[in-house]
Order: C-alpha cells, then structure tokens, then sequence
C-alpha cells in the first residue's frame, strides 16, 4: 500500500513539471529502505509511462516547443546510457552521496531565486508606492 501512494505522489508532481523522480527516490530510501542503485533504477521504471502520459497531454495542449525537446529528448538519453553506465560502477554509499549533494545544490539553488523575485518585487513595490 505504501508503495501505490509513493507512486500517486511522485506521479503528481512529475506531472506538474517539477522532478517526481526526486521525490520518489527519497521516499524509497527513507521509508521503504530501499538501496541506493535499486531506488534509481526503479525511478526510471517510474518515469517511462508518467513522461509519456504528461507530454500527450501537454502536446494535446499545444505546449510543447518541438524544436527544442526532440533535441533535449535526443541527448538526453545519450546521456542516460553514459550516466545509466556509471551509475552501476558507483558504490552505493557514493551514489548516496552524490544524489544528496545534487539536492542540496537544488534546494540552494532554489532559495538563491526565491531571494532574488523577493528582492525584485520589494523593488517593484517601493516603486509603485512613490508613484
């Protein structure tokens, strides 16, 4: 049971755009104590049917630039046999590592934009009110 609600979890927020893999790797690890290597393969099971359902629907809709995703799509999966590749040469307590320092520099990243649009719309207020 545990792992249906996981899966409608991660499969939500990836279909809002925002990285559900991410989400489901950590729930694997940290509730269902799943290894490393086993979380991100099973990731990549999970993102096969969720990716392809989100862009039907966003091509139904007319949101996708098709110019630059066959592109993107196309060196994309150049790039996830090299690092599907390395992956499985890694350590598992490594791999950990990484993925963790790969989230940390997301959520910095994500702090250092949510300080700038605060900074910018502080601007954009003091502006408004001298008018």
């Amino acid at each position: 049971m545990l792992e249906i609600g996981i899966g409608i979890v991660a499969g939500i927020i990836s279909g809002l755009g925002m990285g559900g893999g991410t989400i489901l790797i950590l729930a694997l690890i940290l509730l269902m104590n799943i290894e490393q290597h086993v979380a991100q393969a099973s990731n990549l099971l999970f993102f096969i049917p969720t990716s392809i359902v989100a862009t039907v629907i966003n091509a139904k809709k007319k949101r996708i630039d098709w110019k630059v995703g066959i592109p993107i799509a196309l060196s994309g999966t150049l790039g996830a046999i090299i690092g599907a590749k390395f992956a499985i040469q890694i350590e598992s307590t490594n791999l950990r590592k990484y993925f963790g320092i790969f989230l940390g520099i997301i959520a910095l990243n994500e702090i250092y934009n949510l300080i700038k649009m605060y900074i910018l719309e502080q601007k954009t207020n003091n502006k408004n009110k001298s008018k």
